[in-house]
């Protein structure tokens, strides 16, 4: 019988764990994906599968355990929308969903890894599939990264900002009208998440995207700008030391 979920506890880390794991096979894999066209597409077929069945075994449990509510149940949470976008951009390998879904799908997909709003704990269904789905929304744009090798840009992250907020308001009409909370836009989640400590509503909203435009920034930074700058200086000393031989 399943307890209440504990952030931190043991299976929660074991689960980070295997995320993190997941993430360096992936990325020392990237070259010998990058260079077979087979092996390339059954990743990238096998991460789309893997999240559609995602979705659909949550479908299916909330159906079968009679928790399906229009007002919870709908794929209206961002990491719902992200995942369903994933799939679009992976299977049509979108450059425009990436530099959205590379930021927002990331980054809020880590924040529900690292600060799960979960009512079920190990070993129950739940705790597997909220986990699973969460690590494939971050994998999916990770290949898109490594393997693909696309590259957001500064001005994606302006393009995500707008795609976050015209999602929020049109999320939050779809709460007005059914009474629901997709997106934690009406309140908070009645679990502990780092929204606890971003201030009431709606101050939270806005704290929200304050530290949304810090995040995505630093995720250009560490990413792409400072790999790049590293790499240049690193040529030019190897080129400076040729020179001097």
């Amino acid at each position: 019988m399943s307890h209440s979920f504990v952030m931190f506890s043991g299976p929660h880390l074991a689960a980070l764990t295997v995320f993190v794991l997941a993430c360096i096979l992936l990325f020392l894999g990237r070259i010998r994906l990058q260079d077979s066209v087979p092996a390339r597409q059954t990743v990238r077929y096998l991460i789309i599968a893997c999240l559609i069945a995602s979705e659909i075994a949550l479908d299916i449990w909330n159906i079968t355990e009679g928790y399906w509510n229009i007002k919870s149940t709908l794929p209206l949470e961002l990491c719902s929308i992200t995942l369903l976008l994933s799939v679009v951009m992976l299977a049509i390998r979108s450059r425009f969903l990436y530099q959205i879904l590379f930021f927002a799908g990331i980054g809020g997909a880590l924040q529900a890894l690292i600060t799960p709003s979960l009512d079920y704990a190990y070993p129950h269904f739940r705790f597997f599939q909220f986990f699973a789905a969460h690590m494939l929304i971050i994998l999916a744009s990770l290949y898109m990264t490594w393997v693909e090798k696309l590259q957001p840009t500064w001005r994606s992250i302006g393009w995500t900002m707008i795609f976050l907020n015209v999602l929020a308001l049109g999320v939050g009409v779809i709460n007005w009208m059914l009474g629901s909370n997709y997106m934690f836009l009406m309140h908070k989640p009645p679990t502990a998440s780092i929204l606890d400590f971003l201030g009431p509503h709606p101050l939270y909203l806005l704290a929200e995207e304050g530290i949304a435009l810090l995040i995505f920034a630093l995720m250009q930074l560490l990413f792409f700008v400072l790999p790049a700058k590293i790499s240049k200086a690193s040529a030019a000393a190897k080129a400076r030391d040729k020179s001097v031989l």
